[in-house]
C-alpha cells in the first residue's frame, strides 16, 4: 500500500478514481483532484509547502514533486503528465502540459498551457515556458511551437494512456 503520511496536522487529499502505486509516498499539505495516478518510487511531498494537482494528473516512476519552505509552494493543472525521474519543485504547471522524461523544473517557474519540456531539459528559477511551445537542453530554451498533431500525439496521447493503465492495475 502506498505511504500516505500526515505532517504538521496536514494529511494528503485525493479525488475520486485515483491509482496510487503501492510504494509511492504522499506526505503533508498534498491535494489531488479526480483520475489521477502516482506511480512506483515517486515522491510528493508537501512538507514544507502545499502542493496542489488537478484532474487527469499522472506522476510516473521515480519522479520528485517538492516545494520550497515559506516561499514556492507547487501548483499542478489538469491532465499533466510528469514522466519518468522528473524532478518538479517549487513551480507552476499549467493545463495540458508533458514534463519529459528526467526533465527538472525549478522554484518560480510558469510553465503555460499546452506546452512540452523535452525529456532531460532543465528549466532554471523564474522561466517562463511559453503557452505551445517545446522547451528543451540545460537551461531550456524554446526549440519549436506545437502544432496540434503534437499536442494530441504526445500530450493527450499520454494523458489518456497512463488513466488506462491505471484502470489495469487497479483490477488486479
Amino acid at each position: 500500500m502506498a505511504l500516505i503520511k500526515s505532517l504538521n496536522e496536514k494529511t494528503p487529499s485525493f479525488g475520486t478514481n485515483c491509482y496510487l502505486a503501492e510504494n509511492c509516498t504522499i506526505v503533508g499539505d498534498v491535494s489531488m483532484g479526480n483520475d489521477c495516478s502516482v506511480w512506483f518510487s515517486a515522491v510528493i511531498r508537501g512538507d514544507v509547502n502545499y502542493i496542489k494537482i488537478g484532474n487527469k494528473v499522472n506522476i510516473q516512476d521515480g519522479a520528485v514533486i517538492h516545494a520550497t519552505y515559506k516561499k514556492s509552494p507547487t501548483n499542478i493543472g489538469n491532465n499533466v503528465s510528469i514522466a519518468h525521474n522528473a524532478v518538479v519543485h517549487g513551480c507552476t504547471i499549467h493545463d495540458n502540459v508533458l514534463i519529459g522524461m528526467g526533465a527538472i523544473v525549478m522554484d518560480d517557474a510558469i510553465v503555460e498551457s499546452n506546452s512540452i519540456v523535452a525529456a532531460g531539459a532543465v528549466v532554471t528559477q523564474g522561466t517562463l515556458v511559453e503557452s505551445g511551445s517545446v522547451y528543451a537542453g540545460s537551461p531550456a530554451k524554446k526549440i519549436k511551437t506545437i502544432d496540434e498533431s503534437l499536442l494530441k500525439g504526445q500530450v493527450e496521447r499520454i494523458a489518456e494512456s497512463y488513466l488506462m493503465y491505471s484502470g489495469w492495475y487497479k483490477e488486479n
